[in-house]
């Protein structure tokens, strides 16, 4: 299919086969659906679970390295109002500024551009995410009394439906190793302990450790260790977000991200590699001291080769939003497939101060108890 075939087929896809509005992709759903006339359009050709694969990573990074950016592609033209919007070089999928309908660049084959593998789509609505917002608020210990009705109250609450990149990294270790183990043995000690002014011979158990050089070999697997590739969220956020259900990975499909925001990878698949090892070491430094076995271990040295390295580029939903209170802003993320909500919140010294002199009190009761006693 040439280019402009495609992209016909991706324009139709998103237009409503009964009133022709434009369509939106529906979360927790396989459509998309018509705010206009409630009308839906099936996606078509999405994998299963079985069929998502890692992918060499070798000749992902050689097929990346060839490609070259492309400004033309920052030009996305509304298929509503026919309006024109450069997007950042980081995003892929927005909303229209002038109608708000999907604005979606259109990622084909033929395009110097590098696809996502497979997107994880919205399961959580944004409904559904800000009744779990609202639990989350009204969970929070210490909380300012006034919190949930500034933040109802709070327009600026509105939250944003995004799709963040991610490397996966698959891969297998083989690690040499150099270190010490060490055995326990107990030996008899003789000492003196005075009692009633006189001296008195005992014994006891004295424990050694004895300690002996080895070397060996130890093998790991690893699968799907995530790595974020966007900058938009700080770190803490994106190791905080919860967790992702892979059995909903689907192939990559532009569908999906009708009415949603889309990221552009910010890290590079080679810097993704560096951060994946490093949280493979302790895994492997656990490995290591099983290996060596004993009473004590010691890791003296070890060298690590990867083998068998897969990769996945694949896109995550999230709804992010902010809420002001006392005139400072609190970013909050909840995780489109899980539901669970992350984010910064303010306390009331009120309460904490509260609970302090509460602690302070029992305290002194019982100091008072005890000295009565």
């Amino acid at each position: 299919m040439e280019q402009n075939d495609k992209a016909a087929v991706i324009s139709s896809s998103l237009n409503c086969k009964s009133c022709g509005a434009i369509l939106h992709f529906e979360p927790g759903t396989k459509h998309l659906k018509c705010d206009h006339c409630g009308s839906t359009n099936d996606i078509e050709n999405t994998a299963t679970f079985g069929d998502i694969e890692a992918h060499d990573y070798n000749e992902f990074i050689d097929s990346a390295q060839s490609l070259q950016d492309n400004d033309d592609l920052q030009v996305a033209k509304c298929k509503n109002c026919g309006s024109e919007t450069t997007l950042p070089k980081n995003i892929t999928a927005d909303k229209c500024s002038f109608c708000a309908s999907p604005l979606i660049l259109q990622l084909d084959d033929s395009q110097q551009y590098l696809k996502p593998h497979y997107i994880l789509p919205f399961a959580i609505s944004e409904a559904a995410a800000k009744d779990n917002f609202t639990k989350w608020v009204k969970g929070l210990s210490f909380a300012p009394g006034d919190l949930v009705q500034k933040i109802n109250s709070n327009t600026s609450s509105h939250l944003n439906g995004i799709y963040l990149p991610y490397w996966a990294f698959d891969a297998d270790t083989t690690t040499d190793y150099e270190g010490e183990r060490g055995d326990y043995y107990y030996e008899t000690e003789i000492y003196t302990v005075e009692v009633d002014g006189e001296e008195e011979v005992r014994e006891r158990r004295v424990r050694h450790t004895d300690w002996t050089f080895v070397r060996g070999e130890v093998f790991n697997s690893f699968e799907n260790i995530l790595i974020p590739a966007s900058k938009t969220l700080t770190q803490d956020i994106l190791n905080k977000v919860g967790t992702w259900n892979f059995n909903q990975l689907t192939t990559y499909n532009e569908m999906y991200l009708s009415g949603f925001r889309a990221e552009n990878f910010q890290l590079s698949p080679q810097a993704g590699l560096e951060v994946a090892k490093n949280s493979m070491t302790p895994v492997i430094r656990r490995t290591i001291l099983q290996d060596i076995e004993g009473d004590e271990q010691r890791i003296g040295n070890f060298s690590v080769e990867l083998e068998n390295i897969g990769i996945k580029y694949i896109l995550l939903p999230v709804w992010v939003s902010t809420y002001t209170y006392n005139n400072k802003i609190y970013q909050f993320t909840i995780n489109a497939c899980t539901g669970e909500v992350h984010g910064m919140r303010p306390k009331s010294v009120v309460k904490i101060a509260a609970l302090v002199i509460l602690i302070l009190l029992v305290i002194v009761a019982l100091v008072y108890a005890f000295s009565s006693h």
